[in-house]
């Protein structure tokens, strides 16, 4: 089983197929595992539709009820995550990949690109989570089911600590608006368009992001297979060669 440990942390991974490096990263939020990608949730599916083609990875990120563990502490957050991805790449050899995230996996892009950004080539995200006005008093229901999934159990005090970490910044969460501003990057943008990944932020992201291409309708019927077929020729556009 593809496992690596790092700081605690044991992250599970795949690779499917050959070529130039596709990192991916999984919708659900903190459910971000491997078995997302075979859901509706996903309508378009990395290792099917462009391991013929490319060193796809996917992996399960820690705590999210697939096979990657960490124990929970105050101070984690989204260097957390990056620090897994980074081991996954570092492991890998991988000097320099594309990456893919839905749903969370637009965050995960972001802070990457803070970390590391010599090490991506292009980008892809789709309907990115965001925040439009003040963050609600208390967790949500869904964050505490999740956390109801760990071993041990965090106190409260680790939970909120981490859901501040995680969800306070507002915007895109692991950047704030002058960073997104910043990137120049290749990077294509699929909207999102309801409560959890909401328009006005993958709107905001259009705008800030200096090299972005900007898809809005892309999540079923004739729409998906254009937008299945546009991230093809993006990936291949930006690949060095």
């Amino acid at each position: 089983m593809p496992t690596i440990e790092k700081n605690g942390a044991t992250i599970y991974y795949e690779e499917h197929g050959q070529g130039f490096p596709i990192l991916t990263f999984a919708p659900a939020g903190l459910l971000s595992t491997i078995k997302v990608w075979d859901t509706a949730m996903a309508p378009v599916k990395p290792v099917a539709e462009w391991s013929s083609n490319y060193r796809v990875i996917v992996m399960d990120q820690r705590n999210a009820g697939g096979r990657s563990r960490a124990t929970l502490t105050a101070q984690d957050g989204w260097d957390s995550y990056t620090a897994d991805h980074i081991a996954v790449l570092d492991h890998l050899k991988i000097e320099r990949c594309h990456v893919f995230g839905q749903c969370i996996g637009g965050s995960f892009i972001f802070n990457l690109l803070k970390k590391q950004p010599q090490r991506v080539a292009a980008a892809v995200i789709a309907q990115p989570i965001g925040r439009v006005g003040e963050l609600k008093p208390g967790r949500p229901e869904r964050f505490n089911d999740w956390a109801k999934s760990l071993d041990p159990a965090p106190s409260d005090a680790v939970l909120d600590a981490f859901y501040q970490n995680l969800y306070a910044p507002g915007f895109v969460y692991s950047a704030d608006r002058a960073f997104v501003g910043s990137l120049k990057l290749p990077t294509l943008l699929l909207a999102g368009n309801d409560e959890a990944h909401p328009r006005p932020i993958s709107d905001e992201c259009s705008k800030l992001l200096q090299n972005v291409e900007y898809i809005l309708d892309w999540k079923v019927g004739d729409p998906l297979a254009a937008a299945q077929a546009r991230i093809k020729t993006f990936l291949a556009q930006h690949t060095p060669k």
